[in-house]
């Protein structure tokens, strides 16, 4: 029952103590005859009576492990109407594992359930502060505790436990659980939202094991992020299940220590109660036990003010005993252990009607939350499908923008190369009908051109044989000169000697003449007359200068044919070299227009070519050549 349930009943309780008055309130407006029976101090007494009884509440505190609640109690209450009033408001139906623990001086003990919760030695504080906490331990707590409250109070309790260092835990065990605390707390990991550092604020392991190692705060994080990631898929409720599996196998799991002597010589030693039964621990050792009764081997459990009896089942076995400082500890120690044995002993018994119809309630409810985190998990993924679908279809959405942004504009860069294109063909149509109109003229001109070719070709061999009959000509005239040169020689020759030879036949003669000639005439014959001497001298001399007239005119003919076959020659060798200049002009001529010819090709195929300039000069050499010629065949 919460607050408002208790303020309720508590106006329910005063509605009832004013009942009367309120009647009798009714009656005096109903009856104004009858007013003058009552007195008024009497009213006023009757009031007073009814605030006396009036039932008086006092204020408690109640902390669980994850929250804290206020109770108005009435001062008749018991323990047990405080617990049920907290299990009640929690939600607990498995209360044997718990009770309300208080402060006592320097130690604690347990709220009763029979005695009244005033009569006790609670703090006189007002309000009066309780721990709900586990008093006992289930010894496995996958098959006893039922219900999730159950077991998330556990697991909060053991935690605090385990960080507190009231439970020794390894270094590898604790971050293990730090990692299941961590899948209870925030559920499945995440990496784009677990960053780095998001367990900073979180108390995760004892500071002893952080004072072990020389590790910083990230690397611890790093470490138990390694162990959380794998525990995927994994619900609070069996997170914190498997959180309690680990810690119910450690050594200081559920037990309650105390300080007891064993004689009087005060040896110390520790006291151990848990769900297995008492175990004896020396005073630096919490985790080993030097002696241990289980439940199973215990027969009776006393003590005497300060002495506390343990007789075993087997009486071969002797008597334990053992000293304790205070009795309320005594008291305490005793109460857990009956606690504790009748859990034990009903562990091993047939659960009740009430556990069993707890645990098919569970069950069903298990399979029910099973069921819908299988359908939370199925859906989560069809979330997470359809969010990654969405994602895809605003990713493809945008690309498809992309591509349609794009596509327009290749659209609109299309029409504008179109409309380009369609001027660029118009040109080229335009340019087409030039090229075939320069085409046709071309192939005219080239056909001119082949004609010329084929005419400057006959030409070209009519010239050359012309040439080559020029040059034998030449050779023949360069023979027949240097064969002229020679016969002139020969005659100039022969003409010197010949005139030697008459040079000296005159001289001959004349001196035979003015020798002989009188003894011819005197021995010989008879002397002629004058006139036969006369004649005989003319005829000689006559002879003589008809000799000499012949040779003179004989060298100046030779002189002058001489002079005129040098001129000639001369002359032939002018016009040898215009021939040859000739002939480099028609073979130039020739190349320029084969190279008009392929220029004409190359039109008629599509190139356009810059034409070739002809001199006027070489187009009139095909024409100047026949004078030529006809000057060559009168040479």
């Amino acid at each position: 029952m919460d607050q408002e349930a208790i303020a309720l009943s508590i106006a329910l309780n005063n509605k009832k103590a004013q009942q009367p008055l309120l009647s009798l309130v009714g009656r005096q407006k109903s009856v104004p005859l009858l007013a003058g029976f009552f007195d008024t101090n009497t009213f006023k007494m009757s009031i007073l009576g009814l605030k006396k009884k009036q039932p008086k509440t006092f204020k408690v505190k109640v902390i669980t492990m994850d929250a804290e609640m206020e109770f108005s109690c009435e001062v008749k209450w018991k323990g047990k109407d405080l617990f049920d009033l907290v299990s009640r408001t929690v939600g607990l139906r498995e209360t044997w594992f718990f009770g309300l623990r208080y402060t006592v001086k320097d130690t604690y003990a347990w709220l009763k359930p029979e005695k009244r919760v005033l009569d006790q030695e609670v703090p006189k504080d007002s309000p009066i502060t309780f721990h709900f906490l586990a008093k006992f331990f289930p010894e496995k707590v996958e098959e006893e505790l039922v219900q999730e409250i159950t077991q998330h109070l556990f697991f909060l309790q053991v935690k605090k436990q385990i960080l507190d260092e009231e439970i020794f835990c390894s270094p590898e065990a604790s971050v293990l659980l730090a990692s299941y605390a961590v899948q209870a707390k925030y559920g499945d990991y995440d990496p784009n939202f677990h960053k780095p550092g998001f367990l900073a604020q979180d108390e995760l392991l004892p500071k002893r094991v952080l004072m072990q190692y020389q590790m910083t705060a990230d690397m611890w994080e790093e470490k138990i992020t390694a162990w959380y990631a794998e525990h995927r898929g994994i619900a609070r409720d069996e997170a914190e299940m498997e959180y309690l599996k680990i810690a119910q196998d450690l050594e200081m799991y559920g037990v309650s220590y105390f300080a007891i002597t064993q004689n009087k010589r005060d040896t110390d030693l520790l006291l151990g109660v848990d769900a297995q039964g008492l175990h004896i621990y020396s005073p630096n050792s919490k985790l080993n036990p030097n002696k241990s009764f289980p439940w199973s081997g215990i027969r009776n459990i006393s003590y005497s003010e300060k002495e506390f009896t343990i007789k075993p089942l087997d009486k071969k076995k002797d008597v334990f005993k053992f000293y304790s400082s205070q009795l309320r500890v005594n008291k305490l120690i005793l109460q857990l252990c009956i606690g504790n044995h009748d859990l034990f002993m009903r562990r091993r018994k047939v659960d009740s009607i009430e556990v069993q119809q707890m645990k098919a309630q569970a069950k069903e409810e298990k399979a029910r939350k099973k069921m819908e985190r299988q359908i939370l998990a199925r859906e989560k993924q069809m979330r997470e499908e359809a969010e990654r679908a969405k994602e895809e279809m605003e990713r493809r959405l945008f690309q498809l923008q992309d591509e349609a942004r794009l596509a327009n504009e290749a659209l609109l860069r299309s029409e504008e190369t179109a409309d380009l294109l369609a001027e660029k063909a118009q040109i080229a149509e335009e340019e087409a009908k030039l090229l075939a109109h320069k085409a046709a003229e071309a192939e005219q001109d080239r056909q001119r051109f082949e004609v010329t070719a084929m005419k400057t070709k006959e030409e070209k061999r009519l010239m050359e044989q012309k040439m080559r009959e020029a040059e034998q000509l030449a050779v023949k005239l360069v023979e027949q000169s240097e064969k002229r040169l020679k016969e002139a020689d020969h005659l100039k020759q022969d003409l010197t000697e010949a005139k030697d030879a008459e040079r000296r036949a005159k001289q001959k003669l004349l001196e035979i003449t003015k020798t002989t000639y009188p003894l011819i005439a005197a021995y010989s014959t008879p002397p002629a007359p004058p006139e036969a001497a006369d004649f005989a001298y003319e005829s000689a001399s006559t002879r003589l200068d008809f000799k000499d007239s012949d040779m003179k005119r004989l060298s100046m003919e030779i002189e002058r044919e001489r002079l005129e076959y040098m001129e000639k020659s001369k002359h032939l060798q002018d016009q040898l070299k215009e021939l040859k200049t000739e002939i480099e002009s028609l073979k130039l001529e020739e190349q320029q227009q084969q190279a008009g010819v392929y220029t004409l090709r190359n039109e008629a195929r599509g190139y356009v070519q810059e034409p070739v300039y002809i001199p006027h000069s070489n187009r009139n050499s095909a024409y100047m050549s026949q004078s030529q010629m006809a000057f060559f065949e009168e040479v």
